[in-house]
């Protein structure tokens, strides 16, 4: 194979690999594009996204306010139990105290 044979079979490679890339580059273009259908789908997807984490957004407000609500209420609950006790423990002392001053005017011991 002479200098020109060579040059000549090199370029026929060259332009086959040029050939067979712009072809597959043509192809995948084809195959990847994106269709007008597929992208009012999208758009429909993403406002539904949207829509949905606003109401999860909203939930979790809602969540929060209920519990810091429902957390007062326990505060507020815990206090009556603690004051409702402190009252009966001053009403047992006093029936105690009674006791011991009706056992002592009736003259009984224990």
């Amino acid at each position: 194979m002479n200098r020109n044979e060579f040059i000549i079979a090199t370029a026929v490679i060259l332009f086959a690999a040029f050939l067979l890339g712009w072809f597959a580059r043509s192809l995948i273009h084809r195959l990847g594009r994106v269709t007008r259908a597929e992208i009012g789908e999208l758009e429909s997807m993403a406002q539904e996204l949207h829509r949905a984490e606003e109401e999860r957004d909203k939930a979790v407000e809602l969540l929060e306010t209920r519990e810091v609500e429902w957390t007062s209420r326990l505060g507020a609950a815990d206090t009556e139990i603690r004051q409702s006790k402190a009252q009966l423990l001053e009403c047992r002392t006093e029936i105690e105290e009674l006791r011991d001053f009706i056992d002592s005017k009736l003259g009984r011991k224990n």
